[in-house]
């Protein structure tokens, strides 16, 4: 479970809203208290402080008086016409079916809005005071989660919790979308990609030692444009990004780079003497995922908190 909601929001309103209204008792109401809980009541503008000066005719004289008004005015169009759609939302019927329709196609524009309305909708939904009717929305928010494989548990009584698949998903993704704006980043991550790609019909030692160089290169690469770090190799960056809770951390991702640098035939010529085995596909997943576990201290083109919460 690794998508995210904000891209299939669109279909929640055949999938969850729909099926919600065709409740005989709740149905007439339940568009309308959504809107309610969803969208602010629309406030009224500040009118304009006195003015400064005015003629024998009451007219505005001060430039500054006379551009105030003129905002004030324009405000208050917007809040009226802002108060007429609120107002029609709330009323019930069709009319506030199609306001909160439309309102679920405009104003939804990150995950984290997505998550909000689904645990606000909950707040009406309990409202109500029907213990059926709440388990009705949990069902259909949980199938809705898991037929589009959406990155989040669903938990009693309704609260929405990442998986940590998906903020891996995310992880990746974000990493992904910080090197395509880079012409040198985006050759290494490909180089990285093909790498995967080739294990597919080949994996061979050499095959997953190259996979495993390539991803140090692709750590080498992005901590290298990490400000403050002036070093070429990843031994280097790990001392400079300063971004580490404890040295046992630090320590953790340089023995990584060393292993590489150390391994017969990773990215050196390396100590045959100190290998213990053969590299095996367990090598490939276990290092792989760690190292791009690693890539958040070593550069700040990832945002952790999107990672967690989403877009």
């Amino acid at each position: 479970m690794r998508g995210e909601i904000i891209g299939v929001w669109s279909e929640t309103w055949r999938e969850i809203w729909l099926k919600l209204v065709e409740h005989p008792e709740y149905g007439n109401d339940l568009f309308s208290d959504l809107y309610r809980e969803i969208v602010p009541a629309p406030i009224p503008p500040q009118e304009p402080p006195p003015a400064k000066e005015l003629t024998a005719e009451g007219d505005l004289v001060c430039p500054e008086d006379i551009e105030a008004r003129n905002t004030y005015n324009s405000a208050s169009q917007t809040y009226t016409q802002n108060r007429i759609q609120y107002e029609e939302a709330i009323s019930g019927g069709h009319l506030s079916r199609r306001v909160f329709r439309s309102v679920m196609k405009e104003q939804i524009s990150s995950e984290v809005d997505s998550v909000n309305i689904f645990e606000k909708a909950y707040n009406v939904v309990s409202s109500y005071g029907d213990e059926a009717f709440c388990n009705r929305y949990f069902l259909l928010v949980e199938k809705f989660l898991i037929r589009y494989s959406l990155r989040y548990d669903l938990r009693r009584p309704f609260r929405l919790h990442p998986t940590l698949p998906g903020i891996f998903a995310r992880l990746i993704y974000e990493l992904k979308e910080a090197t395509a704006q880079d012409a040198a980043l985006n050759s290494v991550m490909h180089e990285f990609e093909e790498a995967i790609r080739d294990l597919r019909t080949d994996q061979s030692s050499g095959k997953i030692k190259t996979c495993i160089q390539k991803q140090m290169n692709l750590l080498e690469a992005i901590g290298q444009e990490c400000p403050g770090v002036t070093g070429n190799t990843l031994g280097q960056i790990c001392n400079q990004v300063g971004t580490w809770p404890h040295d046992a951390v630090k320590d953790s991702m340089t023995n990584l780079y060393r292993f590489s640098c150390d391994y017969p035939g990773i990215r050196h010529g390396g100590t045959a003497a100190n290998q213990l085995r053969g590299i095996e596909m367990r090598d490939m997943v276990a290092v792989s995922v760690v190292l791009a576990g690693f890539s958040p201290y070593l550069t700040d083109l990832i945002n952790s908190d999107s990672l967690y919460y989403g877009s």
